[in-house]
């Protein structure tokens, strides 16, 4: 049994991870269309391509992965030897230089791709070591939990403060920023989250520990050629891809949909409460929730299994995405829109931990099938979906926005304008997530059969 300094220390990682990913998915098509001042098809295209590199490259890390050595172990000292490159890349990302269009945009391509180079290089030997930490199906899913229970608490923290550490910033001319006004506000607002999310990790590393010593790694062609066969590798992953675009599709359009359809000053009076109802806001509730889906989700599969779960939760995601297209802009259609946020966000943390406890089961069942040790290979694939997820989602919201009509930094927008944001919180997702349902009908395996799987190699 794992001590709860390892798992508190394991869910410290992802913390770090999803603070920087949430601010990336969320405010960054919006940080390159409105403040950096890039036309919307080239903030698209920019995010498309980087993100493939981005994605392309997860493979080639798990593999260098899989053939590290260290006295900290395999996957553990990445953590240590990035967590300052993360930092300060994170911060370059979010710095505009005073350049002209074409100067920016270069300048955007070089810091976007060696962001996401450092997050490749820091996030898939993290991913992998929940298949070192314990050999237990079960406990991998509690750790799987706290890896996501932290990683929404993260998110929470980071979405809540954006915007306000952007105001903060924006009305105190520090002189340690190298910009001021709005461009250099978002500047120190990342350097805020930075500092945060190196302290996370330089935690992670220092409490956890390997405790499960993996087989040398085999030939590197026959870990690829073993990983095309592995049919449940093929399901979890398109699995991890739709999810994944299910989620930033939902959560690049906030930004855009409250700046240019619901507003930022409307006030929600909720009889017992009244507050200020803002993208921040909105997606922080959201964290909240899929914290509580997180606790949720061990009892759950515990009782229905990892894949039973997860189809119920998706099909109730798709059901309640569809009816946020329907809500008015009124008070009632505004307390519609948070309990649908809610009730989505609290089956999307349900939904989370299965998708890295299904990747350990797939893990160990290529053990117990090929005899190879291939942890980090098949654990960035798994982060190759989610950024493949990211980038077709980011470049694909863009898009639609700029084929809608949607015109950045307007005062009002078109109805078709607006009819595409409120398609990207509604019938785009819902129509995503119903392909994961099908997907997962279609993963073969289950508690039972990785059991035999174990007991046949005892």
């Amino acid at each position: 049994m794992a001590k709860l300094t390892e798992k508190i220390g394991y869910g410290m990682g992802d913390m770090a991870s999803s603070m920087f990913w949430k601010i990336f998915s969320y405010y960054l098509p919006i940080f390159y269309s409105d403040i950096f001042n890039l036309p919307l098809t080239h903030t698209a295209t920019l995010m498309f391509v980087t993100r493939v590199w981005d994605a392309v490259s997860d493979p080639m890390m798990g593999a260098i992965c899989d053939r590290t050595n260290t006295r900290w172990g395999k996957y553990r000292p990445y953590l240590l030897w990035f967590s300052l490159p993360f930092a300060i890349s994170g911060v370059l990302l979010f710095t505009t230089p005073d350049y002209a269009e074409q100067g920016r945009l270069v300048y955007a391509y070089i810091t976007y791709i060696l962001m996401m180079t450092v997050y490749t290089c820091i996030n898939v030997p993290y991913a992998s070591m929940l298949g070192v930490m314990t050999s237990d199906s079960y406990e991998k899913t509690v750790f799987s939990s706290y890896r996501m229970f932290f990683a929404y608490g993260g998110s929470f923290i980071a979405l809540y403060s954006w915007e306000p550490l952007c105001k903060f910033f924006s009305a105190h001319k520090l002189f340690f920023l190298t910009v001021k006004g709005q461009t250099g506000a978002w500047q120190g607002a990342m350097m805020v989250i930075a500092t945060v999310c190196f302290l996370l990790f330089i935690g992670s590393f220092l409490f956890t520990r390997e405790h499960v010593k993996e087989a040398k790694a085999g030939k590197l062609m026959n870990d690829f050629r073993f990983l095309v066969r592995n049919f449940p590798w093929w399901m979890i992953t398109c699995t991890a891809l739709c999810t994944n675009l299910f989620n930033t599709v939902r959560g690049a359009t906030v930004a855009y949909y409250f700046k240019y359809y619901i507003g930022d000053s409307n006030m929600v009076d909720m009889g017992f409460v009244s507050f200020l109802f803002y993208a921040g806001v909105f997606l922080a509730i959201g964290e909240v929730c899929n914290m509580i889906g997180v606790v949720c989700a061990m009892p759950l599969s515990k009782r229905l299994g990892k894949k039973t779960t997860f189809i119920v939760s998706a099909v109730v995601m798709s059901v309640f995405s569809i009816m946020f297209f329907y809500l008015p802009l009124s008070n009632g259609g505004f307390i519609g829109m948070l309990l649908l946020q809610v009730l989505i966000s609290i089956f999307t943390g349900v939904v989370s931990p299965l998708v890295w406890s299904m990747y350990a089961d797939v893990a160990d069942y290529s053990y117990y099938k090929h005899g190879t040790a291939s942890t980090a290979l098949i654990f960035s694939s798994g982060s190759m979906a989610q950024k493949f997820g990211g980038a077709i989602a980011g470049s694909a919201v863009l898009l639609l926005f700029s084929a809608f009509g949607l015109q950045p930094n307007s005062v009002s927008q078109t109805p078709n304008a607006i009819l595409g944001m409120k398609l990207a919180m509604s019938y785009i997702p819902a129509a995503v997530s119903l392909l994961t349902v099908g997907l997962m009908m279609l993963y073969p395996l289950t508690t039972e059969r990785i059991e035999t799987f174990k007991n046949s190699e005892s």
